[in-house]
């Protein structure tokens, strides 16, 4: 008498799990991949840009943007609407925040498709871009015109 060999059995819950694996693998890679992006170009770009950290903050002067340099515990200095010096196709990151408690603010640069959501209070946004023009730009919040810096491509 020949015994016969049981066919083995695939379970659905494991086909479901590895396919649910792949699945989150393959959004992953495509929201890292579309991270690298930055909003003026069309394709990532593996590397890391300069970067510039601003906030907005109220003062006695108004309005402003303020650039810190420093550490995490000690302030460093500040100083209101900075110019921003870039090279002609530098990758750069603004790095922006809302300090001020009482009202939102974003941050704007046209010519290279810079444009922050509209930041509530210790709210952080970081976009990306190439300085791909050469000239002298404005970057401003459409918030309060009051607040404006100048960035300078060379």
């Amino acid at each position: 008498m020949s015994k016969r060999k049981q066919p083995v059995k695939r379970s659905k819950t494991k086909f479901y799990i590895i396919a649910g694996i792949i699945i989150i693998g393959i959004a992953g890679g495509y929201g890292v991949i579309n991270s690298m992006i930055p909003v003026n170009g069309s394709t990532p770009i593996f590397g890391f840009g300069e970067n510039i950290f601003l906030n907005a903050k109220h003062t006695e002067q108004g309005f402003v943007y303020a650039f810190q340099s420093g550490g995490k515990k000690s302030i460093g200095t500040t100083q209101i609407s900075p110019p921003i010096h870039l090279t002609k196709g530098q990758l750069a990151t603004i790095r922006f925040m809302n300090n001020d408690k009482d009202y939102k603010h974003n941050i704007n640069i046209d010519e290279f498709n810079v444009h922050s959501k509209d930041l509530g209070y210790f709210e952080p946004q970081a976009i990306t871009f190439i300085a791909d023009k050469t000239g002298t730009f404005h970057y401003h919040c459409t918030l309060h015109p009051e607040m404006v810096g100048d960035i300078t491509v060379q």
